[in-house]
Parts: C-alpha cells; sequence; structure tokens
C-alpha cells in the first residue's frame, strides 16, 4: 500500500477537564454538577478544526457529558464522525467488579444510541484500564454488543499498560470476536515509545511526533491510532489545586500549543473514523 493513501485513525476522548483521573482524590463526583462545563466550546473547535482538512473521528463519549449534552452529541454525528463509549462517569475498569463494569458499558451504550440513531461499535476504557488481572472486561464488552474496545496500552505506565501485549490490531479471545486496536507505539531501544497522542504528544516537540507517525506509515505500512481531550486544547480551563508536581507537569504542559499541533497533524495526514479503518 502506498503510504500517501494510509488512513490514520483520529479520536477523541469526550471528558471535561475536572473529570481526569488524576483530580479524582481531589475532585468527587458528587462535585461534578456543581462545576462549569467548558466541553461544549472546546468540542465545537475540535469539530471545526477537523473540518478545515475534511479529517473524521471517532469520538469515545462519557455517558454523563452526553446526558447534559444531547445537542453536542447530535452534532457529532451530522459532522459525520463516529460515535463510541467512554463508559458513564469515568471509573476505571480496575476498580469496578464485573457487575458494576457490566451495568456502566451497557447504560453509557444504550444512551449514546438513543441520541444518536446509531449504533455504538466501539469503547475506550477510562485511562486504559483494562490490564493484565481483569481480561474478564474483554468478555462483558462483547456480550453487550460492542465490536471493538481500543482499552489496552502496550506501553510501561505507572497506572495503566501491558508493555509485551500486541501493538496493533488483535482478537484477546481465539474464539472472540472483540477486536482490541491500542493506541499507537513505536518499536525503539527493544521497547514500545508512546506515539500516538495525550501527554506523550504535548512533551515530545512536534516533528518528533510527526516522524514517529511517518515511520509507521512508510516502514510498518499501519495505520496509527492517536487520541487526545477536549481539554488539551483549553490553555485557559481553571487550574487546579492541591494536586503534585507530576500531575500538574502532566495536565497542564504545552496545553497553550495543542491546538496548532492537531492542526498540523490533519494537514499532514489522512484521518478517519475507527470503525471506517478497522471494521470495513
Amino acid at each position: 500500500m502506498n503510504p500517501a493513501f494510509i488512513r490514520n485513525a483520529m479520536t477523541v476522548d469526550v471528558e471535561d477537564y475536572f473529570q481526569v483521573s488524576a483530580f479524582a482524590s481531589h475532585i468527587p463526583r458528587e462535585a461534578w454538577m456543581s462545576i462549569s462545563c467548558r466541553i461544549e466550546s472546546n468540542m465545537d473547535r475540535i469539530m471545526a478544526l477537523l473540518d478545515e482538512e475534511g479529517a473524521k473521528a471517532t469520538f469515545f463519549t462519557l455517558g454523563w457529558i452526553a446526558e447534559r449534552y444531547p445537542s453536542m452529541v447530535k452534532r457529532i454525528i451530522a459532522n459525520g464522525h463516529e460515535l463510541a463509549s467512554h463508559g458513564w462517569a469515568h471509573h476505571r475498569v480496575s476498580d469496578q467488579q464485573p457487575s458494576e463494569f457490566g451495568e456502566d458499558i451497557t447504560r453509557s451504550k444504550a444512551l449514546l444510541e438513543d441520541i444518536s440513531g446509531q449504533a455504538v461499535l466501539g469503547y475506550r476504557a477510562p485511562s486504559f484500564s483494562i490490564g493484565r488481572h481483569n481480561q474478564w472486561a474483554l468478555d462483558i464488552l462483547e456480550e453487550a454488543g460492542y465490536r471493538y474496545s481500543s482499552s489496552i496500552y502496550p506501553i510501561q505506565h505507572d497506572h495503566y499498560g501491558i508493555p509485551d501485549a500486541p501493538r496493533f490490531a488483535y482478537y484477546p479471545r481465539s474464539n472472540g470476536r472483540l477486536l482490541e486496536l491500542p493506541i499507537t507505539t513505536m518499536r525503539l531501544f527493544r521497547r514500545n515509545i508512546p506515539a500516538g497522542g495525550g501527554g506523550y504528544f504535548r512533551l515530545w516537540p512536534y516533528p518528533v511526533s510527526r516522524w514517529f507517525l511517518k515511520r509507521l506509515n512508510q516502514r510498518e505500512q499501519r495505520s496509527a491510532i492517536f487520541y487526545f481531550h477536549p481539554w488539551e486544547i483549553d490553555h485557559e480551563q481553571p487550574r487546579q489545586k492541591g494536586i503534585s508536581m507530576k500531575t500538574r507537569f502532566r495536565h497542564y504542559h504545552n496545553l497553550h500549543r495543542m491546538e496548532a499541533r492537531v492542526k498540523a497533524l490533519t494537514r499532514d495526514f489522512t484521518w478517519d473514523r475507527m470503525d471506517r479503518i478497522f471494521l470495513e
């Protein structure tokens, strides 16, 4: 395949700044209703940005957000993007029992389908929280009618990841139908280097990220899977007090550069929805 025609998957985890896992011990879920959301304006900026280059994306959306902003969810569909599930209220799978997880993913899927009028095929676990010790979640996802997951990150990280998991699309169960689609990594120095977005995209200089993705397209002839969050283009968001230096750095580093970098990505590569690239 000519690398110029390789489509890469652009994905957005639709959650607001106060819902990130790193703030969970500082901002209780009971307080979410009293906090002013910034999600709609950020999402409108993202969809306008994608539209400039004709790029399509998959939006992994929290049920909590969709319930409060159904018109925003409908705009995702109207703009030709894919709607997928990010669970209900950003609970890590590793913090849930199987019954709780099943209820969470069923509830979010039903709401998203009710608002959009379309089948929801994909799921991404908050904080990539499906790991070695909760693989039962994959069976529950399949039973609930999901076709794919993007929840196992094949890197070494202090909060998540399975470093020796496959780097590209695979079926975790030999007789299963649920496809796992890992965030893109680059194999260097006998380890997997994060190359598919998130805080790492803000950490690396943009030419490094561009080189990673071009190498993936050209040498490995593979589609990249990239992700980011609406709050990452919002450098004016309220600053959270009382957090550690590490959390502060991870969350706020280079927010002011993020929107321009995503724009550059849409110019430098071809982007489409997860379902079109991996299910068709």
